[in-house]
């Protein structure tokens, strides 16, 4: 193991965790955002839906931008963007000025995703074992990070401006220097564009990644967007007590995730999304049935454990599916994570309005529950020698981002 890999590793973990600040400080303060500019309910979730959509565009145009531009170098760009753009939503005045705030969050945000996840899978193919989970971990950790921050923001009654720049100003820097150390995967690069880039991909091989990356994305937006009203409305507990839910989601994630890794070079990664699969569709099948408040919590810690491994998994999938071709497909995989963020929320309101809430929480169960057909496409691929896990190679290890 060179200084050159631990160095990437690190700095590619402080990005994961820079974007779980960012992005928990724009979705936890929604409520301040719509106050400060006037945003009725009624055209709310066209702002909000907007930022996952322009996220796709920017992942798809990722793809193709690595073609001629180092994924590192992308990062390198997006990542201080997706930070200014979240100061400028606090900092201005007009819905016109909000609107080009989220639009340059959302491209930004798709970039980044898709930058930081290729750098993810070059590394893991590198250092020859599982270590995604640790990645997004990291991301776990900034999401409380970034919740906390903005629940001492919403305490003391802070504006958006002056909650969001301390963050920015901190951040932004740390991360423009640390993106001297980012490592690409050298030998897959070189691999990728004799391959001819995406042309290597074969769409019915990654369509099953799709489809958990999408199911995986529903899950987590159901507990994102209703876990708060499930305890308090269905399962009668206090305001107070309806907001400990997604926190304890977002803990579970974090221990699930910094465990995974091992659980992966134990037991093989198809056996651990299998595993998730089954604790996640368990969760939500005891959030459905809890009698109260207290058992739909423990629903809910389920499903952190649950669905913590399979984003990661997927994004690790996509790469040993197509050694030669690991960029495009992780960006064409990461756009399935905004079509499980768009679809989630509004498939479980429509289910709860017109039916209950309780049988709406039986959908992503039964979702989940269809990763188990695909999980065999999780199985380590056997790689040019001929055995089945990944081994670093020389040019994957020895050159980072700044020509290390």
């Amino acid at each position: 193991m060179t200084d050159v890999l631990r160095r990437g590793r690190a700095s590619l973990a402080f990005s994961f965790f820079a974007q779980g600040v960012a992005f928990a400080l724009l979705v936890t303060r929604i409520p301040a955002i719509q106050d400060r500019y006037g945003v009725s309910d009624a055209l709310l979730p066209a702002f909000l839906a907007a930022v996952p959509i322009l996220a796709g565009v920017g992942s798809v145009s990722t793809e193709h931008l690595v073609k001629r531009i180092r994924p590192s170098r992308l990062l390198r760009f997006a990542q201080p963007v997706v930070l200014l753009a979240l100061l400028g939503v606090g900092a201005g005045d007009t819905t016109v000025e909000l609107g080009v705030s989220l639009a340059a969050f959302g491209l930004a945000v798709g970039m980044l995703d898709a930058s930081m996840n290729m750098l993810g899978v070059s590394l893991q193919r590198s250092y020859g074992r599982s270590i995604m989970l640790s990645f997004h971990a990291v991301f776990s950790l900034g999401g409380i990070v970034g919740a906390s921050l903005a629940w001492v923001g919403a305490h003391w009654h802070l504006a958006l401006f002056v909650s969001y720049l301390p963050v920015v100003v901190v951040l932004a820097p740390l991360c423009l220097v640390g993106s001297r150390w980012y490592v690409d995967g050298g030998g897959a690069a070189v691999e990728e564009k004799a391959a001819g880039g995406g042309d290597g991909i074969v769409f019915k091989l990654l369509l099953p990644l799709c489809l958990v990356m999408t199911f995986a994305y529903i899950g987590d937006s159901t507990v994102s967007n209703w876990s708060a009203k499930y305890l308090q409305d269905v399962l009668g507990s206090s305001e107070q007590l309806a907001t400990v839910p997604y926190n304890v989601y977002m803990v579970t994630t974090l221990l699930g995730r910094a465990i995974g890794d091992f659980g992966v070079r134990r037991f093989g990664a198809a056996t651990v999304v299998r595993a998730g699969a089954l604790v996640a569709a368990g969760g939500f099948a005891v959030v459905a049935v809890a009698p109260g408040p207290w058992v739909g919590m423990l629903g809910f810690t389920l499903l952190g454990l649950g669905l913590c491994v399979l984003v990661p998994q997927t994004f690790a999938a996509a790469g040993r599916l197509f050694p030669g071709a690991s960029d495009a497909a992780v960006a064409r995989l990461n756009v399935f994570n905004y079509v499980g963020f768009l679809v989630g929320s509004p498939l479980v309101g429509a289910l709860g309005d017109a039916w209950s809430y309780r049988g709406a929480m039986l959908v992503p169960m039964v979702l989940v529950l269809v990763t188990l057909v695909y999980a065999k496409s999780f199985a380590a691929q056997p790689d040019r020698y001929g055995g089945g896990h990944e081994r670093p190679r020389t040019a994957d290890v020895g050159r980072g981002s700044n020509g290390l």
